[in-house]
Order: C-alpha cells, then sequence, then structure tokens
C-alpha cells in the first residue's frame, strides 16, 4: 500500500463555528482569524494506492458552483485536486474508487462536475463508495444540515449507477466502548461515528507498520484534540464528545496516527497522554512515514 495526501485547496470557515462553545480569546491562539472572524482550513483529501485499486478518499468543494457560492468562502492557495494528483503521476480516469466519508459540499463537491448542461461524475472509471444510512439522512436533510447537503453534488452520484453501498454496523460501539469497524479492503477498515451528522465514516489504515485514521470531522485539526472543542456545525454535539473520549484513549493508548482533513498546517499527528487529558505529541508530513 501507497498513501499520497492530496490538497483540493484551502478555504475559510466562521471560527465560532468551528470551535462551538470555546472562546474565541482560547481558540485564536490556535488558529488566528482574519478581520472577518474566519480561519483557515484545508480541504485535504487521502490517495490510498492498494494493489489494484486506486482510492480517493473525499474530493473537496470542486468548482462547479457559482461566483456567489464561493464568495462566501474564500478560495485561496495554489493547490488543486487535479494538481495534487498529477503530482504523483495520476489523474482522475485512474480512480478506482472514491470513498467519501460524508456528503457535506466540503467533503464530496469534487464529486460532480459539469459537462455543458448535464451533471456527470468527475471521476468516470470509479464507483463511489457511501453507506445507505448516511445517504438517506443527506438526501432529505434536516433544516439545519441542509445548506451543506447539495442536490448538485449527490443526486447525480446515484443516477450515474456509480454508487454502492459499504456495510453499516447496527450500534456505534463494541462492548468494550470501542468505535465498531467494517472491512474495506484488506488493510482499510471503516469506523462508523454519529455526531457530526448520521454514519459519518473514518478509513483506518494499516501502513508501514502503523494504523492511521483519517479523522475527517470528528477531528477536523489538532486544535481539536481537546475533548470540549466541538464545532457548532455537529448535529449531536454529546455524541461528538463521547465518541471522541473514546477514540483518543484508544489511539493514544494503540498508538494511532491522525491524518487531518481540514487543517491546513499540520497533515499528521502522534498522541500523547498529559495531565490534561491525550493532546499532540508530534506533528509531521505523511510523507516522513
Amino acid at each position: 500500500m501507497k498513501l499520497y495526501s492530496i490538497n483540493s485547496g484551502n478555504f475559510k470557515l466562521d471560527g465560532g463555528a468551528m470551535f462551538g462553545v470555546v472562546p474565541k480569546s482560547m481558540w485564536n491562539k490556535l488558529n488566528p482569524a482574519d478581520e472577518n472572524n474566519m480561519c483557515s482550513w484545508a480541504m485535504r483529501c487521502l490517495l490510498v494506492e492498494d494493489g489494484n485499486k486506486l482510492i480517493l478518499i473525499d474530493n473537496g468543494m470542486g468548482d462547479k458552483q457559482d461566483p456567489k457560492f464561493f464568495g462566501h468562502y474564500y478560495l485561496h492557495g495554489d493547490d488543486t485536486l487535479d494538481t495534487s494528483l498529477a503530482k504523483y503521476g495520476f489523474n482522475r480516469n485512474d480512480i478506482t474508487d472514491v470513498f467519501l466519508t460524508h456528503l457535506h459540499f466540503d467533503h464530496c463537491g469534487g464529486s460532480i462536475v459539469r459537462d455543458g448542461d448535464k451533471l456527470v461524475p468527475a471521476f468516470k472509471n470509479a464507483t463511489y463508495w457511501s453507506n445507505e444510512k448516511h445517504w438517506n439522512w443527506a438526501v432529505k436533510p434536516n433544516d439545519r444540515e441542509k445548506a451543506s447537503f447539495l442536490k448538485e453534488n449527490i443526486q447525480p452520484i446515484q443516477d450515474s449507477g456509480q454508487l454502492k453501498f459499504v456495510e453499516t454496523p447496527s450500534a456505534g460501539f463494541t462492548p468494550d466502548g470501542r468505535l465498531e469497524t467494517v472491512s474495506f479492503t484488506d488493510h482499510f477498515s471503516i469506523r462508523f461515528v454519529n455526531g457530526h451528522t448520521e454514519k459519518m465514516m473514518l478509513p483506518q489504515l494499516q501502513y508501514k507498520g502503523h494504523t492511521l485514521v483519517y479523522m475527517a470531522d470528528l477531528l477536523p485539526s489538532v486544535a481539536h484534540l481537546p475533548i470540549p472543542y466541538v464545532m457548532a456545525y455537529d448535529m449531536f454535539p454529546l455524541t461528538t464528545l463521547q465518541e471522541k473520549k473514546n477514540f483518543l484513549q484508544e489511539a493514544v493508548d494503540n498508538n494511532y496516527i491522525l491524518y487531518f482533513e481540514h487543517d491546513h498546517i499540520n497533515e499528521c499527528c502522534s498522541l500523547k497522554m498529559t495531565e490534561k487529558g491525550v493532546r499532540v505529541g508530534e506533528t509531521f508530513a505523511l510523507s516522513s512515514l
């Protein structure tokens, strides 16, 4: 197996929304806001070369929305999905599987592109993977979350015939308190969490003797490691608190490596136990493993 960090670009979101009840006097030291209270965040995907499969985990915001939409998110930086793939000698047509942690627009918007008047898959040779419970949650969104579930990102995937669902466990935790997992490939398993949105999937990869977990929106950045640092975007924040607590204890006990989708500075980190709880050990690039 080979792993490649794929940055699809940077964007900005309100710092207060990203850190929930944590005061600005605290979170602003971790990710300083601009004059509009906006902080920079990455849309960092992960490319997994596993045997004859080339799996892309998430794909950023895409480029099919209108200028008014993008005006809310202040896209910046030089990276794009295509330039990041090309850096490693790949292009969209090489992708065999697109694995979507969840269907919020900043994670799946690159799935679909405009072709004249049509909306078509950006990865024409790929199978798109979601899970049935999350898919149903996304296509009939609640009023609070519907601004993140955009029909133009979701429905064309199903219409294309390229959509498949992974198995979904019946419960979130095993009897010993560990988050349940299911197998995707021999070296790629899936964890399910429900605090941010229904049945978000976290890829867990066995790589060069390490266990690496793609954190999606359970832990958007290193700054979100303290248990109370939960996004206001989360549908069920108390569930997120418990999921973070259980996962971080497991992760520090087993020396997991965390890979961050939204941290615009840090790709990966190890963990250590401190008097204040689980905190960052070392930060490093994926390529250094």
